[in-house]
């Protein structure tokens, strides 16, 4: 990766959330820790150094409490539940242990690489019906939910996975219209990145990964910045 970093763009558009989190800005203003479960599979869990969106998105969030605001007396721990490999059909068997249990304020929910990048494995629309059951189950609890959709890389634009990867991302902002849950459009923004501000796939992913699939560092850098910053909109003013 170049020390010559791109300038990349949050377009609003792209990055705004449509429903305000209300259930999250409740939380911040009582007392006690404010927990948020990132549900996912590798690009939540993590691979080789690069530092995963969950531990990224608790530093900022802490460090915007603390010095924006401020609010000191806010702690808030972002709960990472990624494991590599898995999709929405086996994720919703996690459910209880990894997201009930805890009760958070917000679950973000990445979900749909999978089925795309092992298409050999899943069918994209089982995998739309296991995300909307998820879905269904996490609202019939009251849960706020934020969904991510899938990373654009090479991976996932390769052979027959580009159409697939454009029905998966449909399906996806399908599912969250239907149930009235903010998505977080990370295809549509790295689509940018690439399209309009000239950032090379190689700038993008981890160019150690054989897969060409995973983002890298820098890459996941601005993707959790974008997030915490439609995360923090979301929430509106607070004093």
């Amino acid at each position: 990766m170049s020390d010559n970093l791109p300038t990349v763009e949050f377009p609003a558009a792209i990055v705004d959330l449509t429903y305000p989190l209300m259930r999250l800005r409740q939380a911040l203003g009582d007392k006690g820790p404010v927990r948020i479960v990132a549900m996912g599979s590798s690009s939540t869990a993590g691979r080789a150094d690069v530092v995963p969106y969950p531990y990224r998105l608790e530093m900022y969030l802490r460090q915007y409490f603390k010095d924006v605001v401020p609010r000191p007396d806010i702690r808030i721990d972002v709960l990472n539940r990624g494991k590599g490999g898995e999709e929405a059909t086996e994720e919703l068997g996690r459910f209880d242990v990894d997201i009930f249990r805890d009760d958070p304020a917000l679950v973000i929910w990445q979900v749909g690489t999978n089925a795309v990048f092992h298409n050999d494995k899943y069918d994209v629309d089982i995998v739309a019906g296991d995300i909307r059951k998820g879905l269904a189950q996490l609202r019939a609890r009251g849960f706020e939910v934020l969904v991510i959709d899938p990373q654009y890389v090479t991976k996932m634009l390769w052979d027959d996975r580009a159409e697939l990867a454009d029905k998966m991302v449909r399906l996806i902002r399908e599912a969250a219209n239907e149930a009235s849950v903010n998505l977080f459009r990370r295809w549509s923004l790295m689509r940018h990145w690439h399209v309009q501000n000239n950032v090379s796939f190689d700038q993008l992913i981890d160019t150690s990964d054989p897969d060409k699939l995973h983002q890298n560092d820098w890459s996941t850098q601005q993707v959790s910045l974008a997030l915490k910053n439609a995360i923090i909109k979301a929430l509106g003013p607070m004093a």
